[in-house]
């Protein structure tokens, strides 16, 4: 009676260990890589650089809808991968800096320019922006940037160049949304930096009580360059002028 038995599950037992041998051949070949992949990738895009899709248009002129942005995350420090623990800093963002953060509101993240640092005195006297009751200097908006918009994004807009600590960039104002609530004067407090969007009267920052000066442990990273861009009111149209953009 024995024999049968044995008989009856040799062809189990070898067929249980052919099914084991398939999955470790799959596991070693293909699941294993493909992990160590994403492993690498994803601690990668969390400590040294990533990129980020801008949805709004709080940013605009300097980035639009549409535009991918590169984010370097080591421009002023080292944290542990995955979270916002700092292991090691080497600088601090400075005015004009272009910095992804989490929102103190809801923790998104925000893509805004530095124009406080701990210490200054913050004011928006008309549409003209105060730093330590020095007033930063402005110039007319080269024609080439403001075509960059839409003849729809441009009507009812004032562009201007900005310059702050000698550093220029575009700036763009809506006279017809200024809110007197939102120029302050405001001071940075210590550990804090002050952010705006280029977008001046259309901007959610720190202007804004809900979000306000910023911990500079929230900063992820600083933008430097627009990776790629898609217009997306028309049919994701690539933008080849705004491929590989640095940003001021």
């Amino acid at each position: 009676m024995a024999r049968p038995e044995t008989a009856n599950t040799e062809p189990a037992a070898q067929q249980s260990s052919r099914v084991r041998t398939l999955l470790l051949r799959f596991w070693r070949e293909w699941l294993k890589p493909i992990l160590v992949i994403v492993i690498v990738l994803s601690t990668f895009r969390s400590a040294v650089a990533d990129w980020n899709d801008v949805p709004t248009g709080s940013m605009k002129p300097t980035i639009v809808e549409g535009d991918r942005i590169f984010v370097n995350k080591l421009a002023y420090d080292l944290k542990v991968p995955f979270t916002t623990w700092k292991i090691v800093a080497w600088s601090q963002p400075e005015r004009g800096d272009i910095v992804v953060l989490f929102s103190p509101e809801d923790g998104t993240r925000l893509v805004k320019r530095v124009v406080g640092l701990p210490g200054d005195h913050i004011e928006v006297r008309g549409s003209r922006l105060f730093i330590n009751d020095v007033a930063a200097q402005y110039e007319p908006l080269d024609d080439e940037i403001i075509a960059q918009l839409d003849a729809d994004q441009r009507a009812g807009h004032r562009f201007y160049e900005e310059q702050i600590d000698g550093r220029a960039h575009a700036v763009m104002t809506t006279p017809a949304r200024t809110n007197d609530a939102r120029r302050g004067p405001f001071i940075v407090p210590e550990g804090h930096i002050f952010v705006m969007g280029d977008n001046r009267d259309n901007s959610r920052d720190s202007r804004v009580s809900e979000v306000g000066a910023i911990p500079i442990e929230r900063v992820v990273g600083r933008a430097t360059r627009v990776v790629i861009s898609l217009d997306r009111e028309h049919y994701y149209a690539p933008r080849w002028g705004r491929f590989f953009r640095a940003l001021e």
